[in-house]
Formats: C-alpha cells, sequence, structure tokens
C-alpha cells in the first residue's frame, strides 16, 4: 500500500498555546512601553512567522521597534520554558496521535511557525518527537501561507501532493496547503472561526479529525 502522510500545523491545532502567545506578548509590549493589541488581533494572527505577525501588528512602528517587540517574545517565551509548564495537548489529540502513528504505511509531519528551539522543547516535553518524521519550522522557511514548509516535507517523505494532507485552524495553514496542492482540513477549536477556513472541511473534534483523515487519504 502506498505511504500517506499528515502534516500538521501546533499552536491551535494540536496544543493550546493561547495563555503562553498572549502573555509572551504582553511582555514584549510592556518592554516596548507599548499598548498590546487586543486579544483578537494577535491570536488571528497566530501561524505566521514572528516577525511577520509582530509587523501585522504594529505596522507604523520602527524596523527597530519591531525589532524589540519579537526579541521580548522571544526573551519570555524562553522564560516561560525555563519555569516549566506545557502548553497542554487538546481533547483527544495525544490518542489520535497514537493510533495514527501506528499504521505502517502512514507518516506524520509537522508544519509550524515555532523555532526549531521552541518545537524540540515542546514536543520533547509531550515526548512526541519520535512521532513525526519531518518537522518544518519558521527558522527555515518564508512566513506562512508561502508552501515552503509543506514542499519540504513532501520532498523528504518522497511523497506527491495527492498522498498528504494539511491539518490546521488558520487561513494561513489552509492557502499554505492549497499553494502546494495538498488537501486541507480545519479544525474548528484553534484561533480562526470555521467560516474563516472555508472551503476547507473543518473538524468539530479530535474523533472527527481522525475520521476525515481516513476518508481523504482512504487508510
Amino acid at each position: 500500500m502506498d505511504l500517506k502522510l499528515v502534516i500538521f500545523d501546533v499552536d491551535g491545532t494540536l496544543v493550546d498555546s493561547q495563555a503562553k502567545i498572549l502573555g509572551a506578548m504582553q511582555h514584549a509590549f510592556d518592554g516596548a512601553g507599548l499598548k498590546l493589541p487586543s486579544r483578537e488581533e494577535v491570536l488571528a494572527g497566530v501561524g505566521l512567522s514572528l516577525p511577520i505577525l509582530i509587523a501585522r501588528l504594529m505596522p507604523d512602528e520602527s524596523p527597530e521597534i519591531q525589532a524589540k517587540l519579537v526579541t521580548g517574545y522571544k526573551e519570555a517565551f524562553f522564560l516561560q520554558r525555563q519555569q516549566g509548564g506545557l502548553s497542554p495537548l487538546y481533547p483527544g489529540i495525544r490518542e489520535m496521535l497514537d493510533r495514527l502513528a501506528g499504521i505502517d504505511h502512514l507518516l506524520l509531519g509537522i508544519a509550524t511557525g515555532k523555532s526549531r528551539r521552541g518545537l524540540t522543547a515542546l514536543l520533547d516535553g509531550l515526548d512526541m518527537a519520535s512521532r513525526f518524521v519531518t518537522t518544518q519550522v519558521a527558522d527555515d522557511h518564508p512566513s506562512k501561507p508561502n508552501p515552503s514548509m509543506l514542499l519540504t516535507a513532501l520532498s523528504e517523505t518522497g511523497m506527491a501532493p495527492e498522498q498528504a494532507v494539511m491539518i490546521g485552524d488558520t487561513e494561513f495553514d489552509m492557502d499554505m496547503a492549497r499553494a502546494a496542492r495538498i488537501r486541507p482540513i480545519g479544525v474548528s477549536w484553534g484561533y480562526h472561526t470555521p467560516d474563516v477556513l472555508a472551503p476547507a472541511p473543518v473538524a468539530q473534534d479530535a474523533t472527527a479529525l481522525e475520521a476525515m483523515i481516513h476518508e481523504m487519504l482512504e487508510i
């Protein structure tokens, strides 16, 4: 049987990192003496690479101030990791990944706006690093929705686009998938509402997501 590949976004798809993201943003903006934009504005940009997100939030600030915000955010996230505590997996996600990883002809991958250091710390802390055969991060690619992450994941695993699906919670994930000619599946529990993810199919919980993956990839 042909190999298949399921690629996952991380923040808002596998883990609920909302509190840590907002906390790190607050730290960064306080450090720069600026008012943090609304929760909705911040979360609407989750999934973009950090410099792109900051530029989107503060387009009128100088490159120096934007760079200061990026640095402040990274510092805050590093401190959060040192203090312990991980962003929790959404309900049913660990069990779903365990079952998918047990399918011989199915490979799992990641395409995330996180840094390599951040992703490694998260996966190691959750004891999930071995689940994923390809991990694409913001350090190595243009920001979503550029398809570079997905094209590299396909290349690393030897897959054609029709052998893969991309799972995400934002329009950036859906647009990235379509740009790479990979079929997208949205999830309803993340940072963009289901209507924004349309016309991609949207799973309401981990059980529904697992069923959609099986149906779409015919596994």
